[in-house]
């Protein structure tokens, strides 16, 4: 599955909005989440973040599919501070505290990049948000570029087995073998990295001449009620922390 192309229906109510009007507001969410250590914030958060998931246009199961390396992860984190913790009875509430708003924190991200075109954010970008064109085209140019290293992935370990490289169960061997196909991939990667970036160059895209965009993207009183309400949404969820007497800020 391409991780990168959007998996909503682009008729939803959120998921039409202006790129960067999603991105301002998953990053006052991810905002008001960090200051604070307490699970009330986050939870709250998570609630809402998972009751406006249908108004993206994006169905659980499919959302499950896309964001399983976050809760992996996140699983991850939780058993390593519970399992290498010296006090295990209060951990437990910290590394379930600190899982929660993890995801709390990245789930709006998820949700913006499954709902948004890559070349509609980089138009966004540079007409709305008033981004460097070089910035978001190379940005773009790269983001196109993610689906080829899995695929780039897979033909490698295809190439090994068929040559007959063949670690069996020798974890040694399969951490060689792993390190091996990733310094491969790198490789790769920034020869393609160059090429792209000299083509680039060779027609034009660092001249220094204002460029038009073909397709415009318009900012409208729509997408910022939208960042008005997932601000307050996120101030609320603050509130109700420090009124509930949890708030733990970060630099106290």
């Amino acid at each position: 599955m391409n991780r990168t192309a959007p998996i909503a229906d682009p008729a939803a109510p959120l998921a039409r909005r202006n790129p960067v009007a999603k991105l301002a507001a998953a990053a006052v969410f991810a905002l008001a989440l960090v200051i604070s250590l307490d699970p009330v914030a986050p939870g709250i958060a998570l609630a809402v973040e998972l009751a406006v998931v249908p108004l993206f246009g994006i169905r659980y199961p499919v959302l499950a599919r896309r964001a399983w390396p976050l809760l992996v992860s996140v699983l991850g984190a939780v058993v390593t501070l519970f399992l290498f913790a010296a006090d295990r009875e209060h951990i437990l509430t910290d590394a379930l505290a600190l899982g929660l708003r993890i995801v709390a924190v990245a789930l709006p991200g998820v949700l913006v990049f499954a709902t948004t075109d890559p070349t509609d954010l980089a138009d966004a970008l540079i007409q709305n948000a008033r981004v460097s064109a070089r910035f978001a085209i190379g940005t773009l140019a790269a983001w196109r570029l993610v689906p080829l290293l899995g695929q780039e992935w897979q033909l490698i370990n295809a190439a090994r087995r068929a040559r007959g490289v063949d670690p069996g169960r020798n974890p040694v061997a399969r951490l060689r073998l792993f390190a091996s196909a990733t310094f491969t991939l790198l490789v790769g990667a920034i020869r393609r990295g160059t090429r792209l970036a000299s083509a680039m160059d060779a027609r034009g895209f660092d001249s220094g001449v204002p460029r038009t965009s073909a397709r415009r993207q318009h900012f409208t009183a729509a997408d910022a009620a939208f960042i008005a309400v997932s601000t307050a949404l996120a101030a609320g969820a603050v509130t109700v922390s420090v009124l509930a007497g949890a708030f733990h800020p970060v630099f106290s």
